[in-house]
């Protein structure tokens, strides 16, 4: 059995070095993970979504998402599914990442997206 909160806390931490190379947030904080589950015996299976569906390197995304998590000790393998259900919207992102996109651009981006479409 392994400590599936130490994998989990170690996963967070290399999604957090996984980048968006459209939006210079890393994964996590940008809110694209969905789920994250670990079994007990260290097989992880994530789900993750992007910000637009017609992104061009969407696969390239979840491969960089698989091999972050797949160099953790105690993971053995590692299921990436691209899901698009519910859609990303910025209200996923952590408050470290609206924190983050404001210092980049600027303004909130939450705010913005509740002003524009309301509190969806």
């Amino acid at each position: 059995m392994v400590d599936k909160e130490r994998i989990r806390e170690e996963i967070i931490k290399a999604l957090r070095n996984v980048y968006d190379p459209e939006i210079p947030i890393n994964v996590w904080d940008l809110g694209l993970i969905y789920e994250l589950n670990i079994d007990d015996d260290g097989n992880v299976r994530i789900k993750m979504t992007l910000t637009a569906p017609g992104c061009p390197i969407a696969f390239m995304l979840v491969e960089q998402v698989k091999s972050a998590v797949s160099k953790i000790k105690g993971v053995k393998n590692v299921d990436v599914e691209l899901v698009w259900e519910p859609p990303w919207t910025p209200k996923r992102m952590t408050k470290e990442g609206r924190e983050m996109f404001k210092s980049i651009f600027g303004y909130d981006i939450v705010e913005y997206w509740e002003q524009k479409y309301g509190q969806q």
